[in-house]
């Protein structure tokens, strides 16, 4: 997956940049670096990389908004926010503002490097939660409203193993009644939806659940 898959480090701190990108060329992967939000938009337009990995907190703006441009003009690249803020409402604002994954300092880069992958493998995939619309490949994808909030909670959760009593509590709310198999139904809905365009993308733990990371 790493051979010439661009990725755009931006933080303002050059230790953690020269750190995170010494990592990823070691796997592989080309790398460019940024310290400002104008630096990041340009730097993005030029090499066009297939991932950004994003600090919120940058010395002429905030990553949300470096997010909310990229995916305002188009770009189509994966986003992992890796930042200090750790407030709840901050990961949200992460999530809802177009970023692919979240993470918090201090990081663990072969967790980093997980999750940069995972992201990776879910990067032909664009749901848009206010048109309620899916794409994967540029193609669209006709979910119900069920499977689209099934499809939502497995991608904010990329590469982490979720039973099925998690998503049921996730997707039908607590106070729902019936059998954990109804789970598996909407998750072979999926499949027959979304493999047709591209690589499996929902992955069985037999004994566990269901995991957003499908196999290299």
């Amino acid at each position: 997956m790493a051979d010439r898959t661009k990725v755009l480090v931006v933080d303002d701190q050059p230790n953690i940049v020269d750190m995170v990108a010494t990592v990823l060329r070691f796997h592989g992967f080309v790398v460019g670096t940024a310290a400002t939000a104008a630096e990041a938009l340009a730097r993005a337009a030029v090499d066009r990389p297939d991932l950004v990995i994003l600090d919120v907190m940058l010395p002429d703006g905030d990553g949300f908004d470096v997010c909310r441009r990229l995916r305002a003009d188009g770009h189509r690249l994966g986003v992992v926010f890796l930042t200090a803020r750790d407030a709840p409402a901050d990961t949200i604002a992460g999530l809802t503002f177009g970023g692919d994954d979240y993470m918090t300092k201090p990081f663990s880069v072969d967790e980093l490097v997980a999750r940069v992958r995972a992201v990776l493998r879910l990067a032909d995939v664009e749901l848009d939660e206010r048109a309620c619309q899916v794409r994967r490949a540029g193609e669209p994808v006709a979910l119900s409203p069920t499977e689209f909030k099934l499809l939502r909670y497995l991608m904010l959760n990329p590469g982490r193993v979720l039973s099925r009593t998690q998503i049921l509590e996730a997707v039908w709310n607590y106070d729902f009644g019936g059998a954990t198999n109804v789970v598996d139904t909407y998750v072979g809905y999926l499949r027959r939806k979304l493999d047709p365009l591209g690589p499996p993308l929902i992955a069985t733990r037999r004994g566990f659940g269901y995991t957003m990371r499908p196999p290299a």
